[in-house]
């Protein structure tokens, strides 16, 4: 079994249950004590902002800012997209304290260490 989750989140409010999905899972698999790395793409980075996750809304389905505070909590790292937060215009200051933004390269050499299990939502 993997010792590490690796987790890419393609949508946000543009698919709601499929990001939900997404986060739930990292939330889950880091209450559980799994190392996670959630990236965050598309429309997902701007998650990755202060406030934002509390603006998203998905009936039954745990508050966002709830999980990322559980996956920030257990040591879990939030990434964000280089070329996605430079196309909305999000700089690292930005960000919600612990998340940083990292490229193409970071998320390969996560994604395929040889105790990592990478999902993409």
């Amino acid at each position: 079994m993997a010792k590490r989750l690796v987790i890419k989140v393609t949508a946000g409010a543009d698919a709601p249950e499929r990001c939900s999905q997404a986060f739930t899972v990292a939330a889950v698999a880091a209450a559980s004590g799994v190392e996670v790395s959630l990236w965050l793409t598309g429309e997902s980075s701007w998650f990755a902002l202060p406030g934002r996750a509390a603006e998203f809304e998905l009936p039954h389905a745990a508050p966002l800012p709830d999980l990322i505070d559980g996956i920030r909590a257990a040591g879990g790292m939030i990434t964000v997209c280089t070329q996605c937060a430079a196309r909305r215009d999000i700089e690292e200051k930005d960000l919600i304290e612990g998340a940083r933004i990292a490229g193409a390269q970071v998320f390969v050499s996560e994604a395929m260490a040889d105790d990592a299990q990478a999902l993409v939502y």
